[in-house]
């Protein structure tokens, strides 16, 4: 398969303005938010917004994607500060931190397109993701900080669990109950 050609500067900025707005306009209103409603909020005619996204399918894996990507650059940036010294249990709460200053508007994505039935490619940022917590929670364990028994599928329950729409206090009380689960400090090992 050819690659694509890269945008022009201008659909290259109209593209980021629909995502903004369809991640905006799906967390303000779900999954049935109208594409004229995104088209206007994003500032652009419809018709631009479906060729960039001729079905909203389209649009809301490429919300998903782009949520990923983010996900992705920040989770692998912190993998990258390990090899300067920092903790991988640091680094693994202060993602979660940021996951959930961002959680409302992502979980109200993630509900859309699991409602729409669109689903983002696994060999994509997905895997960004998964490879990069991977190896937070490994090191990790590695360091004797992160319990041994924790793993992805872990995080996945934790995420799926955090309290969206929540203020921050909630959020840091959710981080003080669950954090001493993920270490070793939390509970004691396995047993034989």
């Amino acid at each position: 398969m050819a690659s694509a050609r890269p945008l022009r500067a201008d659909a290259a900025r109209n593209r980021k303005k629909i995502l903004d707005a369809a991640r905006e306009q799906i967390a303000a209103h779900g999954p049935d938010v109208g594409m004229d409603e995104i088209a206007a909020a994003a500032g652009v005619a419809v018709g631009t917004l479906y060729r960039h996204f001729p079905a909203k399918t389209d649009l809301v894996e490429a919300v998903v994607a782009d949520w990923l990507d983010r996900l992705a650059d920040g989770l692998e940036s912190a993998v990258a500060r390990l090899a300067t010294g920092s903790r991988a249990l640091e680094e693994i709460a202060a993602f979660l931190r940021h996951f959930l200053g961002t959680a409302a508007n992502d979980m109200a994505v993630k509900a859309a397109a699991r409602a729409l039935g669109a689903d983002p490619e696994p060999d994509g940022p997905l895997q960004r993701v998964t490879t990069a917590l991977n190896t937070l929670i490994r090191t990790g364990q590695d360091d004797g900080d992160v319990h041994p028994d924790v793993t992805l599928a872990d995080f996945h329950l934790l995420l799926d669990a955090a309290p969206a729409h929540r203020d921050t206090r909630d959020n840091d009380r959710w981080l003080t109950l669950v954090l001493p689960g993920l270490t070793t400090n939390g509970r004691p090992g396995p047993t034989a």
